[in-house]
């Protein structure tokens, strides 16, 4: 049997070998336990099995259930998934945006992206898609999310109902849209009911920082209270500093968090918050490479719900 005949085989070049030496080339490989270089067919084809997620900050559970609903299900298409951590800096999104190119990725997924000169100068045709927050270059770019405006608006209803009218927020960096959209949201609603909110947040720090440095900045001085804090991250942060301060969450603070991360019901059962469908999240990312393959316009958006605890 010739090397041209096995190569044939190995790269799936139909009807150039027969049976009989198509299932020996194939008992062959399984016995060896061969696996194809795979450099000479990205070449060829201009593209690899590689699919790149670079997150914005892994340390956060909510990212790194997405990413672990994204592996699943593009394992299960055939496709392997390179996993970065740009850790929000526009420097190192860029070095990885530029190593995926050089690595014919089929496709690279940012997971939080943020603004950054590699990112907008995205070559025509790349398969590039943004989950969780839409892309801040071009807003119509391919996205798969949720619906953060009305998820802050849910939110303010929630508290609105409990008799809190003015309640305080904490967020991250406003540049973020998913951060921008939450807070329009919530304070759109507030608007619309006569009320505002306090807001804070500390530059430069990390989520459990800012809740625990600024929660007691924005607690109004009277009447019911409660913060929307826009991470599970910063809710954590902020409970520890009522609790330290003598505030007892929910019973003189109502908390309400963003993400809803798995961890939830084991350690913050005092915590409401915003379920961001984790499991969803990685069928909803094949779907959208296989439609931006196709040519079609990708925009999807996953149902969210706000999970009330401790009231």
């Amino acid at each position: 049997m010739s090397i041209a005949t096995v190569s044939r085989v190995v790269n799936g070049i139909a009807h150039k070998a027969s049976k009989e030496t198509t299932a020996r080339v194939w008992q062959a490989v399984h016995a060896l336990g061969y696996r194809p270089v795979s450099v000479g067919r990205a070449l060829r084809h201009r593209q690899s099995r590689l699919v790149a997620l670079i997150a914005a900050n892994l340390a956060n559970p909510a990212m790194a259930a997405i990413a672990a609903s994204a592996e699943a299900a593009l394992r299960a298409e055939g496709l392997v998934m390179v996993l970065c951590d740009s850790h929000d800096r526009a420097d190192l999104q860029d070095e990885y945006l530029l190593e995926m190119r050089a690595q014919l990725a089929r496709a690279t997924v940012l997971l939080g992206a943020v603004a950054s000169p590699q990112l907008a100068a995205t070559p025509p045709g790349e398969a590039l898609l943004c989950v969780n927050r839409r892309n801040p270059t071009r807003p119509d770019a391919p996205f798969v999310g949720i619906d953060n405006r009305r998820a802050g608006a849910d939110v303010a209803d929630f508290l609105l109902a409990r008799g809190i009218e003015c309640p305080g927020i904490l967020h991250g960096d406003r540049a973020s849209s998913a951060t921008a959209d939450r807070i329009a949201g919530f304070t759109d609603r507030l608007a619309e009911a006569g009320r505002a909110a306090g807001s804070a947040t500390a530059a430069g720090l990390e989520h459990m920082e800012i809740g625990y440095r600024r929660a007691l900045d924005v607690l109004p001085a009277a009447g019911r209270r409660g913060i929307f804090c826009l991470s599970d991250l910063i809710a954590y942060g902020a409970h520890r500093r009522l609790s330290e301060a003598g505030l007892g969450v929910p019973g003189d603070v109502v908390l309400v968090g963003f993400d809803d991360n798995p961890l939830n019901d084991w350690v913050a059962p005092w915590l409401s918050s915003v379920r961001v469908p984790y499991d969803r999240f990685g069928p909803a990312v094949v779907a959208a490479l296989r439609a931006m393959a196709d040519g079609q316009r990708v925009d999807t958006v996953l149902a969210h719900r706000l999970v009330v605890r401790g009231s």
